[in-house]
């Protein structure tokens, strides 16, 4: 039956031809520059959808449900069966589907319900979507993008909270995204949508719901954002913050705390983790002859651990007054009790301490 499934699916994304769906119009209040990051993803992918007919949307409930995070509510309707359709339980098959279909000359983008669901995939996005560029000599791109939440939620435990950034980063062939703001999700994904080889979206449960200020550039249907570059969220003197995901609301916080108390931080907004913003980094560090990284992944071969690398073997290294330090997820699987959970990711109050004992702050 799986099988039969598959095949209809397949025969539906390279067989069909995709038409462009209805007229989608959005009542915009006086409110309208703030949105929260799911309708930022919402609208990346209806304004994708409508931008280019290559363009489908799948996974497991991104239909008839509206996505398990609605974050795709309203496109079935809008688009249609053969724009936008749900998937068997099987990240390994519909994933496969995808990058066949973007071998094909199609542009899918195949939501995981969560990132820890495609380790059941990971031979497909490795194997298949990283590699075969550069296997066929240049001559087979894959266009497709990998998106849905990744990290630690809240109250899922072990099996469905791991950070998957230090994974994907560390695969030629990839890029990989993990966006702070409804601005970064909403340019970053129409980007990598667009982009000619396979993207990995991460982002976070957790962020869904926040709203969050949106210029007025970015509330165009032809807003992009470069893939590959970071951006200076607060800027400081004395010490360096580089975060991705939700832990740079996470330095955002502490350096609010600590510019009560004089301490000016520069909170670097990842944005980008393969390829990495190396330059803005080491700029930053140079300016604030400090540093530190805040993650949500495990210490041992993470983000930060790379951050850390490139700046120490750059010319900033000689510009540092202090060594570096690493803030990140316990290394441990994660709890599920709640008071572990939060003792297992970096907090605001970690931040702070970080910073105090890197400046020698009583």
């Amino acid at each position: 039956m799986l099988h039969k499934c598959l095949r209809k699916t397949v025969s539906a994304v390279l067989k069909r031809n995709f038409d462009g769906g209805t007229h989608h119009i959005r009542c915009l209040s006086s409110d309208s520059n703030m949105m929260t990051v799911r309708d930022a993803l919402n609208e990346a992918l209806r304004e994708e959808l409508k931008h280019d007919d290559k363009v489908f949307l799948m996974g497991e409930e991104v239909a008839l449900y509206d996505g398990a995070y609605k974050v795709s509510k309203g496109l079935h309707n809008e688009f249609g069966d053969r724009r936008v359709f749900d998937t068997p339980i099987t990240e390994m098959g519909f994933a496969g589907v995808a990058v066949g279909a973007a071998m094909a000359g199609l542009k899918p983008v195949c939501e995981f319900m969560t990132w820890n669901f495609a380790m059941q995939a990971i031979d497909q996005i490795i194997n298949s979507a990283a590699k075969t560029f550069y296997m066929s000599a240049g001559q087979v791109p894959v266009p497709v993008t990998f998106r849905g939440p990744n990290g630690a939620a809240a109250g899922v435990a072990a099996q469905h909270s791991q950070c998957f950034a230090a994974w994907y980063g560390s695969c030629p062939g990839l890029k990989v995204i993990s966006p702070y703001s409804a601005e970064d999700c909403k340019g970053l994904l129409k980007s990598a949508i667009r982009d000619p080889d396979p993207v990995v979206f991460l982002e976070n449960e957790i962020m869904y719901n926040e709203r969050m200020p949106m210029s007025d550039e970015a509330m165009s249907d032809t807003f992009l954002l470069p893939i590959g570059k970071a951006k200076i969220e607060r800027s400081g003197s004395h010490i360096t913050l580089v975060g991705h995901s939700r832990f740079v609301a996470v330095c955002l916080s502490a350096a609010e705390t600590l510019a009560g108390e004089g301490v000016e931080c520069e909170v670097v907004n990842l944005r980008t983790i393969r390829p990495m913003d190396e330059e803005t980094i080491i700029k930053s560090v140079m300016k604030t002859h400090h540093l530190i990284t805040v993650e949500g992944g495990w210490p041992q071969s993470g983000i930060g651990s790379e951050i850390c690398a490139r700046v120490i073997e750059s010319t900033a290294f000689d510009y540092l007054d202090a060594p570096v330090q690493r803030i990140c997820g316990a290394d441990i699987p994660m709890p599920y009790a709640k008071s572990l959970e939060d003792k297992s990711l970096p907090q605001a109050e970690d931040v702070v301490r970080a910073v105090k004992r890197t400046l020698n702050i009583k």
